[in-house]
């Protein structure tokens, strides 16, 4: 099983498919009947080929569902890069394969922990945000998406200009991230956590789960983020069933970062 497993995915509710569709029916019901809601998954921390990983972009394939996808760059290799795509060649249209920091490594000098953080000058922000860029560009080629999402979710004001000032298209945090990007940089926002929970206990877990999932849908922006590697079969049952039900709801549309900045694709 693999470590640092939330509680949630230890002890699965017996209600769950009936839980999950009366979830999805009241945050419908809030949605405007002109405008469907929209749908996005992003699964972090993605380089290393492994048994997870191809888990879970064969889910994702299987259902034709778009994901997207934030690469460490300095993870990530063009040998990699080749067995990926060797095995989910058809499945090419369906993947957003975006920048997720540089190495993924703490830099903060106290606090939360942030790669991009304000402890950082910003000539080696801007040296690491390209180093990672032009890495992910040569390996992935018309494949790359240019949005960032920061380590942790978190970034400081200068890494948020730079961005801009490099011609990245969007960001990517979590709902309520400070601080604001600037004018011209989309945040495309997380607001539910599948797997990286910090409540005590799974009870209360599932209830926070449901909760989040339910205002994001019914906000019309419903951005999910996915940790392939703290996924246990239970997590992985779950998603397959969450896909199935959103898939069944008129009301909203599965989309990726580069539908989101490119809305003709």
């Amino acid at each position: 099983m693999p470590t640092n497993v939330s509680s949630i995915w230890r002890r699965v509710p017996t209600d769950l498919v009936s839980r999950l569709d009366r979830c999805l029916q009241e945050a419908c019901s809030h949605l405007s009947p002109k405008k469907a809601g929209y749908v996005f998954f992003r699964a972090d921390d993605v380089a290393v080929p492994g048994h997870n990983l191809a888990r879970l972009l064969s889910i994702f394939e299987q259902r034709r569902s778009p994901l997207c996808l934030a690469v460490v760059p300095a993870w990530f290799t063009s040998q990699r890069w080749d067995c990926l795509k060797g095995v989910h060649a058809n499945a090419a249209p369906l993947w957003c394969w975006h920048q997720h920091g540089w190495r993924h490594v703490n830099h903060a000098q106290e606090g939360k922990r942030q790669e991009f953080g304000p402890d950082r000058q910003r000539f080696k922000i801007r040296k690491d945000l390209l180093r990672g860029r032009s890495r992910l560009e040569e390996i992935l080629g018309k494949a790359f998406v240019p949005v960032f999402t920061p380590p942790w979710n978190r970034c400081a004001s200068q890494t948020l200009y730079l961005l801009k000032e490099l011609n990245f298209a969007a960001v990517s945090r979590s709902l309520g991230s400070a601080p604001e990007p600037p004018e011209g940089l989309p945040d495309f926002f997380v607001n539910v956590d599948l797997h990286t929970r910090d409540e005590h206990g799974a009870i209360a877990g599932w209830n926070g789960l449901f909760s989040e999932l339910k205002r994001a849908i019914a906000s019309g922006h419903c951005g999910i983020m996915i940790h392939h590697q703290r996924m246990n079969s239970a997590a992985f049952e779950f998603l397959e069933l969450l896909l199935r039900a959103l898939l069944q709801r008129k009301e909203l549309h599965l989309v990726h970062f580069g539908h989101l900045v490119q809305p003709d694709l």
